[in-house]
């Protein structure tokens, strides 16, 4: 990209022998619960992050030792598609090797934390019995691909997920690195010939700048959040059939503190192609960005700066010149929103589809609410059902899918005794919510998010009853940083974590997911930020139009600062 020096992370991955470095000694290294620096970086590309519990990182200190180090492994789930097999040994790994609980994230994958050291091997060696991995789950590559979840559409939604399967395989990294460490595969090459005889035709042997997003979707709905990612693919349905994709690319949500230059950014819209032309035109965004990406600066190295760098122009004309094939213009869409629709809902096939809202998409075993045990249970009942399926949604939520009509009791059954009730029905706020895992594991964390949401929702739900506003949808999103992982910027009230206890408070998302929010006020507490959204529901209440959404009635009302141009 240009003559500046190459951050430290490109010099671990140009000395990696593509992924590999030193994961084999780090693993087998018996004197400490870490790997060493370098393959912190390399282990994300084997969809695993170091981390540790910050809960108790300070008294671990006074007594000397080092941190409580463990591990956070993210499975490659295109389309959030898990069989009960699949779950059933999920649960199994969570209870025996784990923290006890399954976390569904934002982009459709299973997190299982918790996991030390010395038992990482074994857990993915087992994920990979049920036909699951966590390769590229994480690191400079693409990640997860999300799909929209509608099963109840039948062939729309059998089209969408297996192009997902097509290109998640289609931007797999080639190295043979994960089977040779994880799962005892025979090297294919030794160390010295990997440098030359082993390739990555797409990604190069130091893949991308940075991570890299896609998502399809479907309208109406917006489930995937499709303009918040690198690139996306709207799918165009005439007479009940998927004729092509419109293409947006360039979206992407993370921004760091105090750097002007970073920003949350929309993806574009730049064409449209048939179904036969997607693997290529994505092949070419991609290895657009591998080259022309910033690998200097990993704050700037998304493909959203690349675009504004390179001109929008420019960058789809390489586009079209790299796959050979010229978008055509762009067709017609229309969203409307980007939430689950909670409970039974029969398919075209006469199969049923049972949405449950999953609070921060945390299954585990509580007082009240027993998810863990419970989904268990469920996926005993329909394990020997071929068409069976738990598929996880990008907000969070569960899908048990693909239910005969004479299963349905015995399920309600199950999560009934276990206190799943509101899992069902949940209030209209918490069907439009969204935490990031925060405290205590992830390193980036400066306030929380998913422990936090329950307070503030009780709180919230208080405001919004008082007002006569508790039956109206809002979208709320909460991050313990500014990273985005729970897209808050798209949000009609978004809060990012500035310190323990502080949040940014953004405003004015589109409830569909096209417009970004506004910063309204920075490193304000919690008491600070109802003093700031009282008035403004108050007034929401009064003057709304019919069917009219938080975030619209903050624009038409100009009750927002002046937007900032981002690039």
């Amino acid at each position: 990209m240009s003559n500046q020096p190459l951050s430290d992370v490109e010099r671990i991955k140009t000395a990696s022998r593509l992924l590999r470095g030193t994961l084999k000694e780090s693993l087998a290294d018996p004197i400490t619960g870490a790997i060493s620096d370098d393959d912190t970086q390399l282990i994300k590309f084997h969809g695993s992050y170091q981390q540790d519990d910050r809960d108790v990182r300070e008294q671990r200190r006074k007594q000397k030792l080092e941190p409580d180090y463990q591990f956070m492994l993210r499975t490659r789930l295109p389309g959030g598609i898990c069989t009960p097999e699949q779950w059933l040994k999920l649960d199994e790994l969570a209870r025996t090797y784990a923290n006890n609980s399954l976390r569904i994230t934002t982009r459709q994958a299973f997190q299982v934390h918790g996991v030390i050291k010395w038992n990482l091997k074994k857990v993915i060696a087992e994920m990979n019995q049920v036909m699951l991995d966590t390769l590229a789950a994480c690191g400079d590559v693409n990640r997860n691909i999300m799909c929209a979840v509608n099963p109840y559409r039948g062939e729309l939604y059998q089209t969408v997920t297996e192009m997902a399967d097509k290109l998640s395989l289609h931007l797999l990294p080639n190295t043979s690195a994960y089977h040779e460490i994880w799962l005892d595969g025979k090297p294919m090459v030794t160390a010295e010939e990997s440098e030359t005889q082993e390739n990555e035709p797409i990604y190069g042997a130091t893949y991308l700048p940075r991570k890299f997003k896609i998502a399809i979707a479907i309208p109406p709905i917006n489930d995937v959040d499709v303009f918040a990612h690198d690139l996306g693919f709207i799918a165009v349905v005439e007479n009940n059939r998927i004729v092509g994709y419109n293409v947006t690319t360039g979206g992407g949500m993370g921004v760091t503190y105090a750097m002007p230059e970073t920003y949350p950014r929309l993806a574009n819209v730049i064409g449209f192609v048939t179904p036969e032309q997607v693997l290529d035109v994505a092949a070419a965004v991609v290895t657009t960005q591998r080259d022309h990406g910033n690998r200097s600066d990993r704050r700037l190295a998304r493909l959203k700066y690349t675009i504004d760098r390179m001109g929008l122009d420019a960058f789809v004309e390489e586009v079209q010149q790299r796959s050979g094939i010229e978008l055509a213009p762009q067709r017609e869409f229309t969203f409307t929103h980007t939430g689950d629709q909670p409970g039974w809902v029969q398919g075209d096939d006469g199969l049923w589809h049972l949405t449950l809202q999953v609070p921060s998409g945390r299954i585990k075993d509580a007082d009240q609410e027993q998810s863990l045990t419970a989904l268990r249970e469920v996926a005993k009942v329909i394990e020997g059902a071929e068409q069976a399926r738990f598929i996880l949604t990008p907000n969070q939520n569960l899908v048990i899918a693909n239910i005969a009509d004479q299963q349905r009791g015995s399920i309600d059954t199950l999560l009934a005794a276990h206190g799943l009730q509101n899992f069902y029905q949940p209030s209209v706020l918490r069907q439009h919510t969204l935490a990031c895992v925060a405290f205590p594991t992830c390193s980036q964390a400066m306030a929380e998010a998913e422990r936090y949401m329950p307070a503030f929702l009780d709180r919230f739900e208080g405001v919004l009853a008082g007002l006569d506003l508790e039956n109206e949808p809002i979208v709320l999103r909460v991050t313990g940083c500014p990273n985005g992982c729970a897209r808050p910027y798209m949000a009609e009230i978004g809060l990012t974590g500035k310190a323990p206890g502080r949040y940014n408070l953004y405003l004015g998302g589109g409830f569909e997911g096209q417009r970004l929010n506004q910063l309204y006020r920075e490193n304000i507490d919690e008491d600070s930020i109802f003093n700031e959204l009282q008035p403004l529901l108050a007034q929401y209440a009064e003057q709304r139009q019919p069917n009219e959404h938080f975030g619209d009635f903050l624009h038409r009302l100009d009750l927002l600062p002046p937007v900032k141009e981002a690039a």
